[in-house]
């Protein structure tokens, strides 16, 4: 083996030796966290040195074992690949800092089942996006859906399990009855699962089959979230706050659109996607799905849901920049992967640190509460430009490359889609910021009763994660070219 096959090994290895660190001190906080810490620190320089690889146009591949004459573990990095795991990696690190202070701050229990699961969940991340064909790519796609499902139940309590059933229910039929027969029939057809520039199938491949088989694909990679195949991500923000970031900013939702984005451009290709019957009706379906979860997000008073439904908008972003399929289309997709996670993560570590420090839920109840805790309410306003898509924060870059592929394509209805769906996003995601700084009602009542404790920032490891991923959203304003370039590689 090659020093860059033992660099694959190592870092899907990392995380899974790590969990026997955490289970060996689940007595010691502090070393059972200290492990959990180092061993994200360990995968991220290891991304970062795979991405390093790929931007200098090395192989960096390992074939682990063949399952079948033709079916194979086949791990082998792109550009697309390479990005995703650098989020990852940056954002286990983030997020295990931000669960210290929150898991002991709301006094949670079987904290070290979920440092556990968490390790296992980015392993599974990491073989996703290190996926050399469609089987390997499966394989870690359900591998992650179950590591993740403990997690969903943390809590323990009938409405945790409730989300919890609604989450692998969905997710495991969408896996097994739509994805699981779309990866045979490609096999079938096509003769390989492997990931291919240009895509797979030869050019007498039958239209209708192939029109089938893209609608089997997107519904079936079920973690991307397109309505009707949506329900399991509201039902999952049952979950702590560290979990709903990890669901919707470093691994779960992200590794659904990556799915999408793999299958678009390395099993279809833009030949025979652009040409398919089904294609234009699916992007429809995003545009749709863009709207109407804004419009459900606008109803709720529930912070968490609405970021829910936020993110199930945002994800269809990504989706949509799949199907267009052009360069300027797929560096869009790619990017609104990377400015997604920085945002929303932030955003969600806010609704957190705001539950913790305040036990408020509830949007109606934020009033004042800016004046209490300045630094997260200022960087959820800034997390919020950024999911909007306006200056001086990264989201920028991502939707002005998808608005720009709607424009190239002559997609008018999608943009205007795009558009109106930026001026829902401000309506109901700045509300919240600028309410939290308005006078409040009463300084002393909370819903009735005299407050029994002083509201005032979160636990400062959850606030320096806060701080971290929102500096973060600003410096992908000022510093995008590093991954707009590898971004635009992937077509």
């Amino acid at each position: 083996m090659d020093s860059n096959t033992n660099l694959i090994i190592l870092i899907l290895l990392i995380p899974l030796i790590a969990t026997f660190g955490i289970y060996a001190f689940s007595s010691k906080p502090n070393l059972r966290e200290s492990i959990s810490l180092a061993a994200g620190v360990s995968v991220l320089i290891l991304a970062w040195s795979i991405f390093e690889k790929i931007k200098a146009n090395q192989l960096v591949e390992w074939h682990l074992i063949e399952v079948l004459p033709g079916i194979s573990i086949h791990f082998k990095v792109d550009e697309l690949g390479a990005l995703f795991s650098l989020i990852a990696g940056f954002l286990w690190i983030i997020t295990t800092l931000y669960a210290i202070g929150y898991m002991r701050g709301h006094h949670e229990k079987n904290q070290t089942r979920f440092y556990i699961c968490f390790s296992i969940a980015i392993s599974a991340v990491l073989g996703v996006a290190y996926s050399g064909n469609l089987f390997t790519l499966f394989v870690f796609y359900e591998v992650l859906t179950l590591s993740t499902y403990p997690l969903v139940t943390h809590a323990g309590t009938e409405k945790a399990k409730h989300g919890g059933r609604v989450y692998l229910g969905i997710l495991l039929f969408t896996s097994i009855f739509l994805f699981l027969p779309a990866i045979i029939i490609t096999f079938l057809t096509a003769d390989t699962l492997t990931f291919t520039p240009g895509g797979v199938f030869n050019k007498d491949a039958s239209s209708i089959l192939l029109s089938c088989l893209l609608i089997l694909f997107i519904f079936g990679i079920g973690k991307a979230a397109i309505m009707p195949i949506h329900r399991w991500l509201p039902a999952a923000m049952v979950a702590p706050t560290p979990v709903s970031a990890l669901l919707h900013a470093v691994a779960v939702v992200k590794a659904g659109v990556f799915s999408i984005i793999k299958v678009c451009v390395f099993i279809f290709g833009a030949d025979a996607l652009s040409g398919l019957i089904t294609t234009q009706f699916l992007i429809y379906l995003t545009g749709t799905t863009i709207l109407l979860s804004s419009l459900i997000a606008m109803r709720q008073d529930n912070l968490k849901k609405r970021l829910a439904y936020s993110t199930i908008s945002q994800l269809s972003y990504v989706i949509l920049g799949a199907l267009l399929i052009t360069s300027t289309s797929v560096t869009g997709s790619t990017l609104h992967i990377l400015m997604h996670a920085f945002g929303k993560i932030t955003l969600f570590f806010c609704a957190g640190a705001i539950l913790v420090a305040s036990h408020k839920s509830e949007i109606s109840e934020m009033r004042g509460l800016g004046w209490k805790m300045p630094v997260t309410m200022t960087a959820f306003f800034i997390a919020s430009l950024s999911i909007i898509g306006l200056p001086p924060v990264g989201g920028t870059w991502s939707k002005w490359y998808l608005l720009m592929a709607t424009v190239e394509t002559e997609q008018l209805i999608l943009m205007s889609t795009l558009m109106i769906s930026s001026l829902l996003n401000i309506y109901y995601l700045l509300p919240i910021p600028i309410k939290a700084f308005l006078p409040a009602k009463s300084t002393s009542q909370t819903n009735g009763y005299k407050s029994r404790f002083e509201i005032k920032e979160a636990p400062v490891a959850s606030l320096i994660a806060i701080v971290v991923t929102t500096l973060c959203c600003l410096l992908l304003f000022v510093f995008p070219q590093p991954f707009v370039e590898m971004a635009q590689r992937i077509l």
